[in-house]
């Protein structure tokens, strides 16, 4: 179940959270992450576990809108969560790890934070290999942020994984609240350029990522959004309904 909320009122949410040690995660969610929840019940259960499930696409901000017309519901875009939060966060004692990319991909985006937040805490960062973790890395990554007890751990692993990396080791961790945030890890760094802000309020972010990474995204956006054409049409016609468990 996605939250009808904006960026104002998601990063206050996030902030209450970190303040009264309420540990949760966090999902920003798109077309991609609704289709991988239609197509798998335990994908589902981790979306609807969450503190959180923004409107990270402008197709669920349509839809919202359509199913909410009486709440203030814009797009809660991973990229922006995380600049909001780190201002706001930047003249509180709030810690936080990055956990994600590829190699040196989180050192750079360090880096570039810190000189947009100069004075953010930014206590530490983890490139993991692209593969599960051995026990021996599991026990490794539990010790390193038991030493630095983060308020918030940034993932960037991309949709589906991440969210069922925050499912599995948010109980793990010493820490409040992991954000899931994606592509943000590529595109703060420098790594892959950020679609014009044209195209991501018109909806058109993905024909933009879809022509800078054909070969990784192409399955994303030629196969899930028709899918999510093909299954949203009948629902708002009234042909069909969706269980949201």
């Amino acid at each position: 179940m996605v939250s009808a909320l904006n960026l104002r009122a998601a990063t206050n949410a996030a902030l209450d959270a970190v303040r009264l040690r309420r540990k949760g995660y966090v999902c920003v969610t798109g077309v991609h992450g609704i289709i991988e929840a239609q197509d798998s019940a335990e994908f589902r259960a981790i979306l609807n576990g969450a503190f959180l499930n923004t409107t990270d696409g402008m197709p669920l901000v349509w839809l919202a809108k359509h199913y909410c017309a009486d709440t203030d519901i814009s797009r809660v875009y991973g990229p922006d969560l995380m600049r909001s939060i780190f201002a706001a966060t930047e003249p509180l004692p709030v810690t936080h790890f990055l956990y994600g990319g590829a190699d040196g991909v989180a050192e750079q985006l360090k880096a570039a934070l810190l000189r947009k937040f100069p004075n953010a805490k930014i206590v530490g960062t983890h490139c993991p290999p692209f593969r599960p973790l051995t026990l021996t890395e599991k026990a490794e990554l539990t010790a390193t942020v038991s030493a630095l007890k983060p308020d918030i751990i940034w993932v960037g692993l991309s949709t589906p994984k991440q969210e069922r990396f925050m499912a599995e080791y948010l109980p793990k961790l010493d820490t409040t609240l992991m954000l899931g945030v994606g592509a943000a890890f590529d595109f703060y760094s420098g790594k892959v350029p950020q679609a014009p802000r044209w195209m991501q309020r018109s909806g058109l972010e993905w024909l933009f990522r879809l022509c800078v990474e054909p070969r990784r995204l192409w399955k994303r956006y030629l196969l899930n959004n028709p899918r999510f054409l093909c299954k949203i049409i009948p629902q708002l016609l009234g042909l069909k309904k969706y269980p949201a468990k």
